[in-house]
């Protein structure tokens, strides 16, 4: 029966009063609510229901159904069940092959229950209590009677699941209880709403409830509407495009035509055959392509792969440059762009006679170690011009994150290759002359330690399959000629320094800088700031004049900073005076052009009783040092001042035992040492200051304090001391003495041991300062003290 059908007979249904009992069986129905007058099949299986509709069957076929308040009670008691239920009338019934029944039932009432008891036959027994139904008609009734249809027509029309057919049938009941009955057994909404709405006796109450459920109903079918016709907006639209991209394909197919994106992968397959990679790459590039291919263009994954693919592109897998086998045509550019350095020339093109004839770089990579300014990585430019190749730098400086070397994975946003592979992409070729500057300026922390990275890169028994983790492929690094810079090799792990063959570079002396300065740094500056040989005239008295008084390094930096200095101030007097057309500043002019001159040479002037030069090295280069000695009445304590490291305020310690051992030799009272405290000042105490090499300075020191013996004018000395009063060698003899000839002292003390050391001074310094060699105190003593002590000590 349809749902038309069954509103036209309850609408329709003679309304004979029908004699109900007053106990009936109960049938418990799970899920529904039954109202009267309405009519519905009923399926029913359970022992005691079977029972109670056969006994309606023989009797007065009435039943009490009453919904149960849970739907997964099998055996509901009097706590299970509503209160209120519905008088039913069973029309038909009909026994299933399985034993189960399935009846047709018509609401007639709805009433009351009490006193739930089973009945010897085996079903439940109810006492039922009718609730009266019936109200007068009022216009307030009128009202919410033509409300209530209202709102069931819209209902009906925004719910696709119920006939249009309904809402007509239901407009034709004259009655408000009927009406509200009818309107809320069709209404899709939860059963405890139902119920409630079944136990509201009052028609006029129970369709102001009904009202209320079907405003929200309504509202909530709008929204669900509105959502629904936007969802289907969005899948139409984006099926036409779908369909439209597919028709546009199928046409450019007819046509044998392709679209912009099938061009550029066209062209993508190209470049990668092109670019000759290596077989893992290949393999790499044609499986990302696979998934390229099947992607839309511009989803962020897409772009993610183009970017890889970019990459391995642009990478020199097989661009190799060819080298010029000329090592004369070598050796020229490198004496051309450098003057002196001649043990570093020599090793250089030693180093080149091997490539070239065994076409492979062989032994372990150079490692250019000197102070700033020297020329360190000018000579790496050298290289690579001279042997034709592409030349890049990367600088290691600050480089603190492992990644920076091996890259970042590709799962990271924004990742990107490491600095070697940007690098290689931007020599383009695959065997260039690579510059790792400042690697003694690297540092390590949570991240990783760059260095470790640097292993491989700088192995050539490793760097034939060099992996970065952005490209997850291998890349042949053997062909590259890497050459590494550092100012100090304290910083440099040794499992990296294994790996490098170190060539130092000592500072210049002066008469290298005014050649320098000549060949090099005065044309160049005169170039950049547009001037001529005649329009600026710079001698070498002037040149000289600079270096002495407003330099002090072991490069050319700073030598450069004040000819350029030079050249501005011409550039605006002929700018200013337009009759003057050549400027030659004199060393005495110095003074007025560039100021006051920042250095003074005058440090040797100072040694006299307990005062002594020492000679130290520093990454800048060799350093004077003036050591003083003070000795006052005491209880034999030893002061040391003037920011001393560790290792010198030890060797002050020996040197302070050893005089003290050698009082008798030296005709000093030995009561001395408990009568007086020593203090000992190196001054400009805002440098650091350590190493053993002030050793045999500080005893000279103490020994001339208290022999009241002054200490010779001209001697600077470096070396460590023993108790005993060994002279132990030192390092950065050459550095040392440089300082000693550019701050005017004409004797140096060095250990014996250092005599190896001498070839490396060059030979216009050794013939214009004498070189001492000593191997014990005593003859240090000798040689630095003044034979006679002062008639009176003021220290």
């Amino acid at each position: 029966m349809s749902e038309l059908d069954r509103v036209k007979s309850s609408s329709e249904k003679d309304s004979a009063p029908l004699k109900i009992p007053n106990r009936l069986p109960l049938l418990p129905v799970r899920d529904i609510v039954v109202f009267p007058a309405m009519v519905l099949p009923l399926a029913v299986g359970r022992d005691k229901s079977i029972k109670a509709l056969e006994e309606a069957m023989a009797s007065h076929r009435l039943v009490f159904l009453i919904a149960q308040k849970h739907v997964q009670t099998e055996d509901p008691g009097p706590d299970d069940i509503h209160v209120i239920g519905t008088v039913a009338e069973v029309l038909q019934l009909l026994k299933m092959p399985d034993g189960t029944l399935k009846v047709l039932v018509e609401g007639v009432q709805r009433a009351h229950w009490s006193n739930f008891l089973l009945n010897a036959k085996g079903f439940v027994d109810v006492d039922v209590q009718l609730l009266p139904e019936t109200q007068a008609p009022t216009p307030e009734v009128e009202a919410l009677m033509r409300r209530s249809i209202s709102l069931f027509e819209q209902y009906v029309k925004l719910n696709p699941r119920l006939p249009m057919e309904i809402s007509v049938a239901v407009s034709n009941i004259n009655d408000a209880g009927r009406l509200a009955d009818t309107i809320a057994s069709h209404l899709l909404i939860k059963i405890q709403d139902k119920q409630s709405i079944l136990e509201i006796a009052v028609p006029s109450d129970r369709l102001e409830k009904l009202v209320q459920i079907l405003n929200a109903e309504i509202e909530i079918l709008n929204i669900e509407r509105r959502i629904q016709n936007r969802v289907r907006t969005q899948i139409e639209k984006t099926q036409k495009e779908y369909y439209l991209t597919e028709q546009m394909k199928a046409i450019q197919k007819e046509l044998r035509q392709k679209d912009d994106y099938a061009k550029e992968l066209d062209e993508l397959r190209v470049k990668i055959k092109e670019s000759k990679m290596s077989p893992e790459a290949q393999e790499a590039a044609d499986k990302e392509m696979v998934r390229l291919e099947k992607m839309m263009p511009f989803s962020p994954e897409a772009t993610v792969i183009r970017t890889y693919l970019d990459w391995l592109i642009s990478l020199p897998w097989s661009v190799t440059t060819k080298d010029n086998n000329d090592l004369k045509r070598a050796q020229k550019i490198l004496d051309d762009d450098h003057f002196g350095l001649e043990k570093i020339k020599e090793r250089v093109l030693e180093y080149l006679a091997v490539l070239l004839r065994v076409q492979k770089i062989k032994g372990p990579i150079l490692c250019f170690v000197g102070p700033p300014g020297v020329g360190k990585t000018s000579i790496a430019k050298s290289v690579a011009r001279s042997l034709g190749r592409n030349f890049v730098r990367i600088s290691m400086g600050g480089v603190r994150d492992e990644a920076e070397i091996r890259g970042h994975r590709r799962t990271y946003i924004g990742a990107l290759p490491g600095r070697i592979i940007q690098s290689m992409r931007k020599a383009k070729s695959n065997n260039p002359v690579f510059i790792l500057d400042e690697i003694d300026k690297m540092g390590s922390d949570w991240r990783g330690d760059p260095s470790a990275a640097l292993l491989e890169v700088l192995d050539p028994e490793q760097n034939y399959s060099f992996g970065d983790h952005y490209l997850d492929v291998d890349f042949d690094l053997s062909k590259v000629m890497f050459i590494t810079t550092a100012n100090t090799l304290y910083n440099i792990p040794p499992t990296l320094l294994d790996r490098l063959e170190i060539l130092r570079f000592a500072g210049y002396t002066l008469e290298e800088k005014v050649k320098i300065a000549q060949k090099f740094l005065v044309p160049k500056q005169l170039k950049e700031h547009g001037l001529t040989d005649e329009e600026l005239q710079v001698s070498e008295e002037t040149i000289r004049a600079l270096i002495n008084n407003y330099t002090h390094e072991a490069g050319v930096r700073n030598l450069e900073r004040e000819i350029a200095n030079l050249a501005r101030k011409a550039a605006k007097e002929l700018a200013m005076d337009k009759k003057k057309k050549k400027i030659c500043p004199a060393p005495g002019e110095l003074l007025k052009i560039l100021g006051v001159p920042q250095y003074e040479r005058s440090k040797i002037a100072q040694n006299t009783v307990g005062v002594a030069t020492g000679l130290a090295w520093t990454e800048v280069g060799g350093e004077t040092l003036t050591i003083e000695v003070y000795m006052m009445k005491g209880k034999g304590m030893l002061s040391l001042t003037g920011k001393l490291g560790d290792i010198m305020k030890e060797s002050a310690q020996a040197a302070l035992s050893y005089i003290r051992s050698s009082a008798k030799m030296m005709k000093v009272n030995e009561n001395i040492f408990k009568e007086s405290d020593f203090h000992i000042h190196v001054p400009e105490g805002a440098v650091p200051k350590d190493g053993p090499s002030a050793g045999i300075a500080i005893a000279t020191a103490l020994a001339s304090v208290v022999s009241n013996k002054p200490v010779k004018k001209n001697v600077a000395m470096t070396g460590e001391i023993t108790l005993r009063g060994r002279v132990l060698p030192i390092g950065g003899l050459k550095e040392k003495v440089i300082a000693a000839y550019r701050d005017g002292i004409d004797t140096v003390l060095f250990p014996e041991g250092n005599n190896k050391d001498l070839t490396d001074i060059p030979k216009d310094i050794q013939d214009k300062i004498k070189l001492i060699p000593v191997k014990h105190m005593d003859e240090v003593l000798k040689l630095g003290l003044e034979a006679k002590p002062l008639k009176s000590s003021k220290n």
